[in-house]
């Protein structure tokens, strides 16, 4: 029991077992926050306010069938659960001069994690680029970027993407049209209709 003791407490003395140990706790930590199970009230106010994020209080406590008080108390519990990330507004991107989306594959030279990692922070930095997505497959990121037209993306590819450190290819797909653009997950229930306005 002793030595089981000991074998402890000299584990605590070590700085790596200690940020092993805080990281995967931490880790532990905020899965076991993120797997509060949902109800079905739950569900519902998710899914309106996935579909429209300036819904008033009272008109998602009117859809899930409860009242205004404890639905604006399961909206910030499921903001601190982690299940809302944030809100938004869709901005139309041809009104605001942007009428070229293109869908760019990347691959890098070195698939080491300091090397993705070092991409992926360059890419932070770039406007031009609203989603990246690393991938398991021939290529090593997918990048969606919106640009005024043509010219402008190729000059984005040549003075920035093509120079970046580590980028061996680049292959650009076009996008000709979205026909169908569906932010978040689905949430699907069952059987339920919004009760009728008053």
């Amino acid at each position: 029991m002793w030595s089981v003791t000991k074998q402890v407490a000299d584990a605590w003395q070590n700085p790596r077992f200690c940020n092993i140990f805080f990281k995967f706790w931490g880790e532990a930590r905020e899965k076991n926050v993120r797997r509060v199970k949902l109800d079905r009230i739950d569900q519902l106010i998710l899914r309106d306010l996935q579909a429209n994020g300036r819904i008033t209080n009272v008109e998602l406590a009117r859809r899930a069938g409860i009242s205004a008080p404890p639905c604006l108390r399961r909206v910030r519990a499921l903001e601190e659960a982690g299940y809302i990330l944030g809100y938004h507004g869709k901005v139309d991107a041809k009104a605001m001069g942007y009428h070229v989306t293109v869908f760019a594959h990347i691959g890098l030279a070195s698939q080491a994690e300091r090397d993705l990692e070092a991409f992926e922070k360059l890419v932070a930095e770039w406007p031009e680029v609203r989603e990246c997505h690393m991938l398991a497959g021939e290529m090593d990121f997918l990048l969606k970027v919106v640009a005024e037209d043509w010219e402008a993306y190729q000059r984005f590819v040549t003075t920035k993407l093509t120079v970046a450190p580590s980028v061996s290819h680049v292959k650009s797909a076009l996008s000709i049209r979205e026909s169908k653009h569906e932010p978040g997950v689905p949430i699907d229930i069952d059987g339920w209709e919004p009760p009728p306005e008053e």
